[in-house]
């Protein structure tokens, strides 16, 4: 039997060239492949190359030095996805610089809480969300000494055009500065359910390992290329789906968002050998008109879908893969870990649905919520994760980073999970969001499960709500698929069938949509 802890695949040297930071390996490629395709947009059309992104290297730091903000400098950009947002993102931690994306999901007050916390120097912004930066920064002068706003340079970009075309002429000044393994690169901040974010501090260490990971994982080369939606916001946007490919070589296609009615058109025109995808994404092309041939490969070009960021119903992963004929494989990644967790194999024969997978750039183990104490296949406990791409800690925020992480550099997800005997690692839910019912644990998404296979339901997701009798009872929130119908009555019957009378949610109540984060994952407690 496997030991009940597990250690991932190493990376590969050949997926990836050598060199211990982001700006070691964008030197590489610019000598190897200098007129390789990098970022590609579908709605414009214009394409960046690596060639091209040294340009934007060498633009925005004579610009950034003009205004005296230096090596390891926050800063921030406030921007949808676009050319000049990919670009500025590689770039910024290319030119020795930290990156902060800000949520475009963020409120006056939610932002000016990261910018004040963050300390950026700095914030690149699009027309459509200046006045949401202005207002945060004006709360952030309310609350300084004298009532004095912060010194923050706002620099207005165009997302379509590149940064190098419409940054402002800035004299060479000081030469690029030569990031180390150790430098800090991204500041990530989390968008948790309860409390204000905390910023996850990810070095060129981390997300070197994490990308480097999911390269040799999939088999990435420079003759790959995804398509993706993500917001670049997010974690799975910036890791998987924009430094994987860069560390392999490889090109991106990015458009501003995600749209059921052009992605397949996009698939066409820009053959893509893998999308990147979220459950939601699948629901939705699931649930569009017409368009596959029912497991016909009719885009063998297509090698595989990757989705994470959130669970992936059973009934959905298949109905995909039958409908499309392209293989998914689930995985599942974290802020704190640069986005890499777990992952299915990429052999077909050997995944599992239902699972994010396997470990995949860490050791991973499952230990008992109250004890610690690491727990054999099968038990339910806390999953624990450690490895090359776990954060160095949370920013200015110590107390909250030894929370998070033991003497022996093991990080404590939250997440309530077992291994099986194949060594598979299976999440039933976060510890907060356990539903405890006349003390028994019931898992939210055991009831999500039951609820999406009705034929009439398109999402669902459960909580917890308190009850005199039992502590706590559940609340299901249903969304039905369009055109379709289906009562509480009906709903009712099916989760007895399915799960039980114990099991079955006392309260159902049918919503327009569920309560999300920036990569689709449902957020439970703002459901009560």
């Amino acid at each position: 039997m496997t030991p009940p802890t597990s250690t991932a695949l190493a990376p590969s040297s050949r997926t990836a060239p050598a060199g211990s930071t982001l700006a070691d390996v964008f030197t590489q490629h610019q000598l190897a492949q200098p007129d390789a395709p990098l970022l590609l947009a579908p709605e414009t059309g214009r394409r960046l190359s690596y060639c091209g992104l040294g340009a934007e290297v060498v633009a925005l730091h004579a610009h950034l030095t003009a205004h005296g903000i230096g090596a390891n400098s926050h800063v921030g950009f406030l921007l949808p996805n676009g050319l000049a947002t990919s670009a500025l993102f590689l770039a910024t931690m290319i030119a020795g610089r930290v990156t902060v994306p800000l949520n475009l999901l963020s409120q006056a007050v939610q932002l000016a809480y990261v910018l004040g916390h963050s300390g950026v120097r700095c914030v690149f912004v699009s027309a459509e969300y200046e006045a949401t930066l202005a207002a945060a920064i004006a709360l952030l002068g309310s609350e300084a000494v004298g009532g004095t706003p912060p010194d923050i340079v706002v620099l207005r970009i165009d997302v379509d055009t590149p940064l190098a075309a419409q940054l402002p002429a800035a004299p060479q000044g000081a030469p690029l500065p030569a990031p180390e393994a150790d430098w800090p690169a991204l500041l990530m901040y989390t968008s948790g359910t309860t409390g204000q974010p905390k910023g996850a501090l990810l070095t060129h260490r981390n997300l070197l390992h994490a990308a480097r990971t999911v390269a040799a994982w999939h088999g990435l080369s420079s003759s790959d290329r995804v398509l993706s939606s993500l917001p670049l916001y997010h974690i799975n946007g910036q890791c998987i789906a924009t430094l994987s490919p860069f560390v392999s070589g490889g090109s991106i296609v990015a458009p501003h968002r995600f749209s059921a009615s052009a992605w397949w058109g996009w698939v066409d025109a820009w053959r893509p050998t893998w999308i990147n995808v979220v459950p939601t994404i699948i629901a939705y092309l699931l649930n569009a008109p017409s368009e596959g041939n029912a497991g016909e490969p009719a885009r063998p070009f297509i090698r595989f879908a990757r989705s994470a960021s959130a669970p992936l119903p059973p009934d959905q992963h298949r109905a995909f893969e039958q409908r499309f004929g392209i293989g998914v494989i689930e995985a599942m990644g974290m802020t704190e870990c640069a986005s890499v967790v777990f992952c299915n194999p990429q052999d077909a024969g050997r995944r599992k649905y239902g699972t994010p997978g396997l470990p995949c750039g860490v050791e991973a183990r499952v230990v008992a919520v109250e004890s610690g104490d690491v727990l054999p296949d099968g038990a339910t406990g806390e999953l624990q994760l450690r490895g090359d791409n776990v954060m160095a800690g949370y920013w200015h925020a110590p107390e909250k980073t030894a929370e998070a992480l033991t003497a022996d550099s093991w990080l404590r997800t939250g997440d309530l999970g077992h291994r099986d005997g194949d060594g598979f690692y299976f999440v039933t839910g976060r510890i907060k969001e356990l539903i405890i019912k006349g003390g028994e644990n019931i898992a939210p998404r055991e009831i999500d499960e039951a609820l999406l296979a009705h034929p009439a339901v398109l999402e669902a997701a459960a909580v917890g709500i308190p009850d005199k009798n039992y502590g706590q009872d559940i609340l299901a929130a249903v969304v039905l698929k369009p055109g379709a119908s289906a009562d509480e009555a009906a709903l009712r019957e099916h989760c007895l069938t399915q799960l039980g009378r114990y099991k079955t949610p006392a309260v159902f109540r049918f919503v327009e949509e569920l309560p999300k984060g920036p990569s689709g994952k449902v957020q439970r407690l703002k459901l009560l």
